[in-house]
């Protein structure tokens, strides 16, 4: 909230060493705590409590094509990527936390244009797997799905295909919102492991659509 109202270099310089205690000392514990975690739901996904490489995301901003020049995120951003994640656009797992606004995402943001293709072959060659997936009571009542997507059907697809508004996305994302004050509860990894297991139909039908194990 102080960077939030301070955002500029002067006052992140002079307050660096809070900002590591305050912030990316407890993000490492809670990463590392997250590592376990996962592992219920998952072998294949990597929590990394370190700063170069790692799964706590950078605090600068990237301003070279935005309007907003201030040089800080507002955020905790956490991102719990596939083990494939280096070498090939995979899905994964992130946790947004900043005051009054706490959610997690699943699935894939932006994937490159092999990964999308991949993933609307799927959803047309077998469009019944599709629906049980997406029409789930628990994963509807859970998560909203997000994200953009093309005013036209993409090329090379029928204009009567079915789930053609899935097939037009360029995004594959879930997003589950928290209370703020769930933050503050020492059960929140285990909230977040139960948040992401609800998407696990979800994040084992993209993995398989791009070829990574889930």
């Amino acid at each position: 909230r102080q960077l939030a109202n301070n955002n500029n270099r002067d006052w992140f310089t002079e307050n660096k060493t809070r900002y590591e205690q305050s912030v990316v000392d407890p993000a490492f514990k809670f990463i590392s705590r997250m590592g376990d975690e996962l592992q219920s739901i998952s072998s294949h996904f990597e929590a990394i409590p370190r700063k170069q490489g790692g799964s706590l995301m950078r605090v600068y901003r990237d301003t070279r094509f935005s309007k907003d020049k201030t040089p800080y995120k507002t955020n905790i951003g956490i991102q719990f990527r596939h083990e494939v994640g280096k070498d090939v656009h995979a899905p994964g797992y992130y946790v947004h936390i900043e005051p009054g606004n706490i959610f997690v995402g699943v699935g894939m943001w932006h994937p490159e244009s092999g990964a999308l293709r991949a993933i609307r072959e799927r959803i047309a060659g077998k469009p019944d797997d599709w629906k049980k997936i997406i029409t789930n009571k628990t994963f509807k009542a859970t998560y909203e799905r997000q994200g953009d997507s093309l005013k036209n059907p993409p090329r090379g697809f029928d204009l009567d295909a079915p789930h053609m508004e899935d097939l037009k996305r360029k995004d594959h994302i879930a997003v589950m919102n928290f209370p703020p004050a769930d933050i503050s509860d020492a059960a929140f990894p285990q909230k977040l492991a139960s948040a992401f297991k609800m998407a696990s139909p979800y994040m084992e039908y993209l993995c398989k659509s791009v070829g990574v194990p889930f």
